[in-house]
């Protein structure tokens, strides 16, 4: 479900079929029950622990696909993958899996940290790959454009992985909304219970010696080299800006899809935003400003793509929550446990939990009121076979609820976010004895063709990172 029908039939009609590489049989030559060699998808994993073993689960749940090849920095992590696909070539660099098992691979799922999602892409489409990416797509805005116009030029096949984008609630939002339920939308909020993780606290230091099971060199990939600590693994990379993208690129990608696919928006035209004290840096010495913080909100503007003024985001993390609007009941649920997003028109309000689950009208009591009917297709199969379908059946076949087109713009617009809060963590170079530590807070202008904050030159330095020798894009 695309912010827009017109550039999907578009995207359709401009797509060419990529050549099948390998020979059809028939499904009635090899009778019920099985599936035939020209309906089954050869699937390679790069990032096989945690999230990566249950993204190859759920592709593989579909029975129309084969685990060919894997790969991980840490053998502890992908044990449990390694064990479930035994015949599947196992690797350590994801560069020397493709340049080996490329003819035995279709297409490939990436489920490494933020970091890397950008090699790891890159190098699979060049061949020809299809992909699935999880969330974030990309660690840094620059990523997210390339890898949106890679996607076009290689005519693959393109998943991001919130499965939301696929799911019956931000349809039905759209279908109320659209419906005028609650007027033109001007403003929304939407919140998260992130981090969960260690956040606003000192940069590790000490050493540590490297488990013999992790080759540290290439976890950290396209990162400045920083000496290994258990602090960054196997969970809590997502707090330190080398490798994560805080609270914000964790669950924005779920929480504000609606957002992107409801209403007329595409990039901000400003955000800012305000950053808890990290109050122990006033009396401990020790560097701050290498991990996200504690909590924070950010503020964008966005102007409508239809001409009629301008709409209002804000994003909550760490804890922190807008207004609980009037029209809830005391007993009633302001989202759930993962956090909701609210809608707020000139005439009424919608509130739905994460991934767009759950959408209702304020107060709930609408809900029972007779109601549109479903308008929109769904996707019963799910986000994860909905991508298998598609690769199955080639390049512009099919649609994918997130492919990059939709995920790409979407990720620059939620990584704008970060701009403001590393812009906030700055450093003040004048300061003298006591006075503002940090730089504070400003309103960021961004001008999103040409990817640049144009009224505050430092807050540049984080669209595009500086990448490792050996890693370059």
């Amino acid at each position: 479900m695309p912010r827009s029908d017109a550039s999907r039939r578009k995207f359709i009609r401009n797509s060419t079929v990529a050549a099948a590489g390998f020979f059809i049989v028939p499904r009635h030559v090899l009778g019920k029950g099985h599936i035939a060699p020209s309906d089954t998808l050869n699937v390679a994993g790069i990032g096989v622990g945690g999230k990566g073993q249950g993204d190859l689960a759920e592709f593989f749940k579909t029975k129309k696909v084969n685990i060919v090849a894997l790969c991980d920095v840490d053998d502890r992590a992908a044990a449990k993958a390694r064990q479930a696909y035994p015949k599947a070539p196992y690797y350590a660099d994801f560069r020397e899996m493709l340049a080996k098992e490329k003819n035995n691979i279709d297409a490939v799922s990436i489920s490494t940290p933020d970091h890397t999602h950008a090699n790891a892409t890159l190098a699979a489409m060049q061949l020809g790959k299809h992909v699935y990416t999880q969330k974030p797509l990309t660690h840094d805005i620059y990523e997210a454009r390339l890898l949106t116009e890679a996607a076009k030029r290689h005519k693959v096949v393109t998943q991001m992985g919130n499965q939301g984008g696929s799911g019956e609630g931000v349809r039905r939002a759209k279908e109320l909304i659209d419906a005028g339920l609650i007027g033109e939308v001007h403003t929304v909020h939407a919140w998260t219970n992130r981090p969960v993780w260690p956040q606003g606290i000192p940069t590790p230091s000490g050493n540590h010696p490297i488990p013999k099971e992790l080759n540290w060199d290439l976890w950290l990939g396209p990162a400045q080299h920083i000496d290994y600590n258990p602090a960054y693994l196997p969970f809590n990379w997502r707090g330190w800006w080398a490798f994560g993208t805080g609270a914000l690129g964790d669950m924005a990608c779920h929480i504000l899809d609606p957002a992107f696919r409801i209403l007329p928006i595409d990039y901000p035209s400003s955000v800012e935003c305000s950053v808890a004290n990290i109050w122990k840096d006033m009396w401990v010495e020790g560097n701050y400003s290498d991990g996200c913080p504690p909590s924070s909100i950010i503020h964008l503007t966005y102007p409508r793509t239809d001409g009629k003024g301008n709409i209002k985001i804000s994003w909550h993390d760490g804890g922190l929550l807008p207004n609980r609007p009037d029209e809830l009941l005391p007993e009633e649920a302001f989202g759930n446990w993962d956090g909701g997003i609210l809608f707020v028109g000139d005439k009424g309000k919608l509130l739905a939990d994460c991934y767009g689950e759950n959408p209702r009208l304020l107060p709930t009591v609408k809900m029972k009121e007779q109601l549109p009917a479903p308008t929109l297709p769904r996707v019963p199969e799910g986000h994860y076979a909905q991508w298998v379908n598609a690769c199955i059946a080639g390049y512009g076949k099919a649609v994918t609820s997130s492919p990059f087109e939709y995920a790409g713009p979407f990720t620059e617009s939620i990584l704008i976010g970060n701009l403001a809060i590393r812009s906030w963590m700055l450093k003040n170079p004048n300061l003298k004895g006591w006075g503002d530590k940090y730089l504070g807070r400003k309103t960021l202008l961004w001008d999103a063709k040409n990817m640049r904050i144009t009224n505050f030159e430092e807050a540049n330095q984080y669209v595009k990172r500086e990448r490792r020798k050996g890693w370059e894009l």
